[in-house]
């Protein structure tokens, strides 16, 4: 259930996310867009002369992706970041419709916390995030597999890089498309409206 929280003079607001909730978003935002920027800078040729330094954006790259379930596995001591997890993991009839009504350019039903496609993002990225570290291990170690296991990894970690700066695109993109929504993730509550609008099933 959504909490109300009133500061003297301000209006109502909606508390969304913990101090601990966000902190994990933020880390894993940077560490996800240093990963991003690097690999860039190892792979765009005019961004590679730019930066130059190889052997440094080489090890920044490692060590960023290798961090990158750190913020999640501190936040698995918050209640609340494993209350979130939870309601990430669960589909329920109304994600269904709402998936229904964005693929047919139809107006959305209610949502829970987490909308169909937010869980889907979630859990889309996590198991990304498990691949890219598994295959950037044995490009990183080479002496831990034969040389078709590190070719075959150096290809999904290179191609799926790719799916994944596409995929965090479009969530820059839609958050860009939603101050409220980025206003919650920042101070932690959100407008009474927009969460009634947005995710009627939370809000009640």
């Amino acid at each position: 259930m959504s909490r109300l929280s009133e500061v003297a003079g301000a209006p109502v607001r909606v508390r969304r996310f913990s101090r601990a909730q966000r902190s994990v978003h933020r880390l894993t935002a940077v560490l996800m867009g240093v990963c991003v920027a690097s690999a860039a800078c190892l792979y765009v040729p005019q961004l590679a002369e730019l930066v130059g330094r190889r052997a440094l954006v080489v090890t920044v790259h490692e060590w960023s992706g290798l961090l990158l379930p750190a913020p999640f596995l501190a936040g698995l001591a918050s209640r609340a970041f494993r209350g979130d997890l939870r309601l990430l993991n669960r589909f329920g009839p109304h994600d269904g419709a709402w998936l229904r009504s964005v693929l047919r350019r139809r107006p959305r039903p209610g949502a829970g916390k987490f909308n169909a496609g937010q869980k889907l993002f979630a859990g889309w990225l996590a198991g990304a995030v498990l691949v890219m570290l598994g295959t950037g291990l044995l490009m990183w170690f080479t002496h831990l597999a034969p040389l078709v296991w590190r070719t075959g990894s150096t290809f999904v970690h290179d191609w799926l890089a790719l799916a994944i700066g596409v995929v965090l695109a479009g969530h820059v993109g839609m958050a860009l498309g939603d101050p409220e929504a980025r206003r919650g993730m920042r101070t932690g509550s959100v407008d009474p409206g927009w969460a009634e609008r947005e995710h009627s099933l939370w809000r009640r």
